[in-house]
């Protein structure tokens, strides 16, 4: 079983927040490890904000986020409407809503984009957790695109291939708009858990990457 949060057991609540800078990436890049938490924290409470959208995106988000948190002991989902692809460029509003954020929720685990992502919108939303939130666990998920940017992870979480199953069908059944892209298929994330298996010698073959940069145990 995984334990994360090293001073928590299955009884105590644990507070995870989760960030997207798009309506799929918790989903694509975390969803997995959000199955096995709720599997193995019975108080595991959820924070989960996406910061781009548009109306119809947004009711694809909201309608996934509670596919994945449907078991969750309690869960907060808010999807933000800032503009695909110009986050960078509505900073000081991204930056307000960060410090917003500070006092409605203090985690004891944040999941969000890796720092070397080359998407603009991700990497920012990757620099305010870090300047927002200081004495946190951090864990920054991957995510697959054109740039080829995936790096070298040093944090796994193994994943059993029916948490697997469960992660791609509820990501292929919630972003209906996505599925005119050439990327956005089974093949696609599967691939992408089964080299994070490999590289983890995951029994069960399959895995989650994260970086890590700072733990303290």
């Amino acid at each position: 079983m995984m334990q994360i949060g090293f001073n928590k057991t299955n009884e105590s609540n644990y507070r995870v927040l989760c960030l997207g800078a798009h309506c799929d990436d918790i989903e694509i890049g975390c969803g997995g490890t959000v199955l096995k938490l709720i599997e193995n924290y019975k108080n595991i409470i959820f924070y989960w904000v996406v910061f781009s959208s548009n109306q119809e995106r947004a009711q694809e988000a909201i309608a996934s986020a509670n596919l994945f948190l449907k078991e969750a002991k309690a869960k907060t989902v808010i999807v933000k409407d800032f503009r695909d692809g110009f986050l960078p460029f509505s900073g000081i509003e991204v930056k307000e809503y960060f410090e917003q954020l500070k006092q409605e929720f203090s985690p004891d685990l944040i999941l969000t984009h890796y720092r070397q992502d080359l998407h603009q919108d991700h990497r920012l939303i990757s620099d305010l957790t870090w300047n927002t939130f200081r004495n946190h666990l951090i864990l920054e998920y991957e995510i697959p695109k054109y740039d080829g940017d995936l790096g070298i992870p040093n944090f796994f979480v193994q994943l059993d291939e029916s948490i697997c199953r469960r992660k791609i069908q509820y990501i292929l059944d919630a972003f209906k708009t996505q599925n005119n892209k050439q990327w956005f298929t089974e093949e696609t994330f599967r691939s992408l858990l089964r080299i994070r298996g490999m590289e983890s010698n995951s029994t069960s073959k399959y895995a989650e990457a994260f970086y890590c940069r700072k733990i303290v145990l």
